[in-house]
């Protein structure tokens, strides 16, 4: 099932946006969204093990027990968008049986190349396609998919409701959305704790095991500009999507968001 393809993204404009804590033009973000994981492509397993402690591990985890990817081999074909060095489509299909299939998607070639080795080191390369393309544009038909995840990739994205609408559109009636990403911590001093973490320590840890800071910086940055957990719900609300719920995760450092066709 191997393959690649790639699809361009939506025309640019003149509006700004948020890259971090910065405004950058509308047209310009995702090229330094780009060159953020170009560079920490080799190291991105890494990265997430600084900015959760390794608890994204036990995160991915969680998320592929919501989306239960049947143990049988009925067919069952599940969209990974933002999957990069691939942690998520591995977990599915360890967990699936013989019938689930992965479209394993990343508007990053490096971190894209990064997941086809793993996965073919795990001798699971022919039930896996491999795209590079945008999730605001997804190059597939409609209702083609039976779910939808992405993990620690929405907030990367420039225009969020795009995403979503493209997530509606490609997933079959009954089929699910899943989002696990970095979100608003609401318990008492564990936000302190977490904002000392993530502001001080992991760009210091980020400079120490990669030799620069600013990926890293960035990455803790967008996860202060990404929606709060009702607010991004809402927004899944408005693509078309029902029965939308969210779960915290250790006290909302991370949320899974899931939401269903129809």
């Amino acid at each position: 099932m191997t393959s690649t393809s790639k699809a361009s993204g939506p025309p640019p404009s003149g509006e700004t946006v948020s890259f971090g804590f910065k405004a950058v033009p509308e047209d310009a973000r995702q090229g330094l969204v780009n060159e953020v994981f170009s560079s920490v492509a080799g190291r991105y397993d890494l990265m997430n093990d600084l900015m959760s402690g390794g608890l994204h591990r036990l995160w991915k985890d969680d998320l592929i027990g919501c989306l239960a990817p049947p143990r049988s081999d009925r067919p069952f074909h599940l969209l990974d968008v933002a999957g990069g060095t691939g942690d998520v489509t591995l977990k599915a299909l360890r967990t699936g049986g013989p019938g689930t299939q992965v479209t394993l998607l990343d508007i990053s070639p490096e971190m894209l190349e990064v997941g086809r080795k793993r996965i073919a080191d795990a001798g699971l390369g022919e039930r896996v396609a491999f795209t590079i393309a945008n999730a605001e544009a997804l190059p597939f038909p409609d209702k083609t998919f039976d779910a939808y995840t992405i993990a620690f990739g929405i907030r990367n994205v420039t225009h969020i409701d795009r995403a979503l609408a493209e997530a509606y559109r490609v997933l079959k009636p009954g089929g699910r959305f899943l989002c696990l990403e970095f979100s608003a911590c609401e318990v008492p001093l564990l936000d302190r704790l977490y904002d000392l973490h993530s502001f001080e320590v992991i760009p210091r840890l980020g400079r120490l095991a990669a030799g620069d800071a600013e990926p890293y910086r960035y990455l803790v940055e967008s996860i202060r500009k990404f929606p709060r957990q009702e607010r991004f719900a809402e927004m899944i609300r408005a693509a078309g999507l029902s029965r939308v719920s969210f779960r915290n995760l250790t006290g909302g450092i991370a949320a899974i968001h899931s939401g269903w066709r129809t």
